[in-house]
């Protein structure tokens, strides 16, 4: 089993797990740390994609590094408005009642 075949296949295992996450959970914190958890998974499936053979193509590496960016903003922007969410209601929970 090569090292590519091994960060793919861990990638995908993530992105399951974290799909998992976003289906099971009733959490809005838990739901927002499986969503990252699911762009960890894609993440290391594009950097496994990133080789062929002994030439190693740079524009993955450009992508990861560029989503890696987006997902601390986007995991930002998330957290404020559960914030605002618990503050308007005093719920972060999609089941609990009002």
């Amino acid at each position: 089993m090569t090292q590519d075949l091994l960060y793919s296949i861990a990638g995908i295992v993530l992105f399951g797990i974290g799909l998992f996450g976003v289906i099971a959970a009733a959490h809005i914190i838990r739901k927002l740390i499986a969503i990252n958890i699911m762009g960890i998974g894609v993440f290391m499936v594009l950097l496994a994609t990133a080789r062929h053979g002994t030439i190693t193509d740079p524009l993955p590496h450009a992508m990861v590094l560029t989503g890696i960016v987006v997902a601390v903003a986007g995991t930002a922007l998330c957290l404020w408005l559960a914030l605002q969410i618990h503050q308007l209601d005093n719920t972060t929970s999609k089941d609990q009642p009002q």
